[in-house]
């Protein structure tokens, strides 16, 4: 998958001249809707067969300040899957140095709010993101 890029408005810098911390969370955000888009799964396609993926878990640590201008570049990966539950991690880069790195946690849910079994409801995203996962693991043992 590509790098989601983003490059810092003015508005998202605080009076200290650097991208305020709030700001990380929802590229976080733009950058796990563009995944999904590159996969083929986007949040339209989602939500018409029924699927709601809310979060339910979102940390991230700060390595290095952006400013305005900056262009981050968001490498985003599944870091865990079971069919019920997602955590997805998010490497943040700015010129080629680490800016920050986080994790969002996502369940699958109907429309009326009760879970979805993936496995079971849609076979064909259950086996992507197994195969997204088991990837992701392969290459972290090489």
């Amino acid at each position: 998958m590509n790098a989601y890029v983003h490059k810092v408005h003015y508005y998202e810098t605080d009076r200290m001249g650097i991208t305020h911390h709030s700001n990380y969370i929802r590229w976080m955000e733009e950058a796990r809707v563009d995944f999904l888009d590159q996969a083929g799964w986007g949040f339209d396609r989602m939500e018409e067969e029924g699927i709601v993926s809310p979060v339910i878990h979102v940390d991230c640590d700060f390595k290095k300040t952006t400013t305005f201008q900056d262009v981050v570049e968001i490498m985003v990966h599944i870091e865990e899957y079971n069919g019920v539950k997602m955590k997805i991690a998010y490497e943040m880069s700015c010129r080629g140095e680490q800016v920050a790195v986080g994790h969002s946690g996502h369940c699958f849910l109907d429309h009326d709010g009760r879970p979805i079994r993936m496995k079971k409801s849609f076979p064909e995203l259950d086996q992507m993101f197994r195969e997204m996962t088991e990837g992701r693991k392969e290459a972290c043992v090489k």
